[in-house]
């Protein structure tokens, strides 16, 4: 049986805006298993960066509101202090963010920003050192002795993001929190940087919560998918389960936007209009104005969860409808 490591329990997160609340979690229940990479799919604005950043308790301004549980290992995180929510950021949760150059200091090496973090264990010099460029081998960059004496504007984005994954595991983390990983890297790195995600996940027996807005990239990695819209979990369930049977229109929508593998099998599906930026939080499905499914009762009635098999489920009122 797995063993559960991160549980979000009804979560909800609204930010103080001008005018009210705006509305950027809603209701979200997922469990991360131990060992297992759990992708959160969407589009931008959809509010996946946020959970990952109300996880690390690391939400900007403080003019969140937070209701329901985050749990790791059966703590809850929402009840803990700062200085104990210290102890579990890096040595038990670790980040990597969307831009490895804004959070890479460039006055310092990258060697000595990832030996940061290992000197805690209160290692010595000589084992600290030894240990980041084990952790740069492990990450497969070019050159490792060399790498670790460069300065974060002498390395490529690619490089930058494998410093970033080799900091995180440098106290290794039982759970990794990926935000978009890949982001402005060529379609080439990107490949590797997630081959290289999931062997470290074989390796260390890490469990990885994916977070990105592109569904071809998480087929190969992914053991679980939630894919999210306008901050609800509109559908969850086992990688193979989502990409041969999906059933929510946004799902449905989100794959046949993935390129072709030939010109001949016709245009890229486009989605019409954005995510809803939501203030003024009514009663409805939240995709109603951009599904081609969407009726009457779309419009003033939440959908409810409804259960393909014991794993995989989805919230909508005609998904089992044709597009």
């Amino acid at each position: 049986m797995s063993e559960e490591l991160l549980r979000l329990d009804n979560l909800s997160i609204e930010y103080k805006v001008k005018g009210g609340y705006l509305s950027a979690v809603k209701d979200v229940n997922l469990t991360i298993n131990r060992g297992e990479i759990f992708a959160i799919v969407g589009e931008s604005g959809c509010g996946k960066s946020t959970i990952a950043h109300s996880i690390m308790r690391l939400l900007p301004d403080h003019n969140e509101r937070i209701s329901g549980g985050i749990y790791f290992k059966g703590e809850k995180l929402n009840d803990m202090t700062d200085n104990q929510m210290e102890k579990i950021r890096g040595k038990h949760i670790g980040m990597i963010f969307q831009n490895p150059l804004d959070s890479l200091n460039p006055v310092y090496t990258t060697g000595a920003q990832v030996a940061e973090a290992i000197y805690m264990d209160n290692k010595n010099r000589l084992e600290v050192w030894e240990q980041v460029v084990k952790l740069y081998r492990d990450v497969k960059m070019p050159d490792a002795e060399k790498r670790v004496h460069s300065f974060p504007h002498e390395l490529s984005g690619g490089m930058r993001q494998r410093v970033m994954i080799a900091m995180m595991l440098s106290r290794n983390p039982e759970l990794l929190i990926a935000d978009e990983p890949t982001t402005a890297l060529d379609v080439t790195i990107e490949a590797q940087i997630l081959q290289i995600i999931e062997e470290l996940k074989k390796k260390f027996s890490t469990s990885i919560m994916l977070i990105t807005h592109n569904f071809g990239l998480v087929a190969e990695v992914a053991d679980r998918i939630g894919v999210m819209y306008a901050g609800e979990i509109v559908e969850q369930g086992d990688v193979f389960q989502i990409f041969e049977n999906p059933m929510h229109p946004y799902t449905r929508l989100l794959m046949k936007a993935l390129p072709r593998k030939t010109k001949f099998e016709g245009r890229l599906q486009t989605i019409d209009g954005a995510v809803p930026r939501l203030t003024d939080v009514k009663p409805g499905c939240r995709f109603a104005n951009r599904c081609p499914l969407a009726k009457d009762i779309c419009f003033s009635i939440d959908p409810q969860t409804r259960n393909v098999s014991k794993d995989h489920f989805f919230r909508c009122h005609f998904g089992e409808e044709a597009l």
